[in-house]
């Protein structure tokens, strides 16, 4: 555990000594904003309600966490990096939960410079604080559980744009794509495959009801990917 803390000191930090956090967090917010104003119509319909600004972010996050993704062990590999890593007296777990746990930081600051909207709105109307506190905590689980998996794909490869290009068809399947086929499915089917859509979940939690079957499911899937990913990490070693 006393190695994990120096990975995460040192990844974090180089994500605000390079141009990529700042890109990552503008680009995030101007287009957040942007679909929030523009496209949802959210001043027209004037009323607090939340549940667009919610629903935006957990459909940007399939997007852009596999971007930050996609360089955590990718580029290691790339770079000849890797093979050093391994070298020094740190276990395969440790390496994956520091690299892991920086990255999430990144996405984690980047949600929460979201919250001058919701405390705007909070000024001029009446929003449930329930739905708001739900739809952040499920926002950073839900980052969480895709972070996991784009980490993990970002592991079985040394090319960045092929684990981009596999953790984002996961997540459009996994959420979206799950979603849309339950539409069409039987009855009896259905409900499995809403218990497996990444995204039922982070809809239940931000209704404002914390469930905790839907912490288990969100914190099943961190866990498996990231055993995964220390899986992935240790059979580099043997080749």
């Amino acid at each position: 555990m006393e190695t994990v803390i120096p990975i995460f000191k040192k990844e974090f930090r180089s994500y605000f000594t390079s141009p990529i956090a700042y890109i990552f967090i503008t680009v995030f917010l101007v287009i957040l904003h942007g679909l929030l104003f523009w496209a949802t119509g959210f001043l027209v319909i004037a009323q607090a309600d939340l549940r667009d600004f919610f629903g935006l972010i957990s459909i940007m996050l399939i997007f852009f966490v596999p971007a930050i993704s996609m360089r955590l062990w990718a580029e290691e590999m790339k770079v000849g990096t890797m093979e050093l890593l391994m070298t020094f007296p740190v276990r395969d777990w440790e390496a994956v939960a520091g690299k892991f746990l920086a990255a999430l930081a990144m996405i984690a600051v980047t949600i929460l410079l979201t919250l001058p909207f919701p405390i705007s709105v909070a000024l001029v109307g009446k929003p449930d604080a329930g739905p708001i506190v739900g739809g952040y905590l499920g926002a950073l689980l839900l980052g969480a559980a895709y972070l996991a998996i784009g980490s993990w794909t970002s592991s079985t490869t040394s090319n960045q744009i092929v684990s981009f290009i596999i953790s984002l068809l996961i997540l459009l399947v996994g959420s979206l794509g799950l979603d849309w086929v339950r539409q069409f499915s039987p009855s009896q089917l259905a409900p499995w495959l809403a218990y497996l859509s990444l995204r039922t979940h982070f809809d239940n939690i931000t209704r404002g009801v914390i469930d905790i079957r839907d912490i288990v499911y969100y914190l099943s899937i961190i866990g498996f990917f990231l055993y995964l990913n220390v899986r992935s990490v240790e059979s580099r070693k043997w080749r």
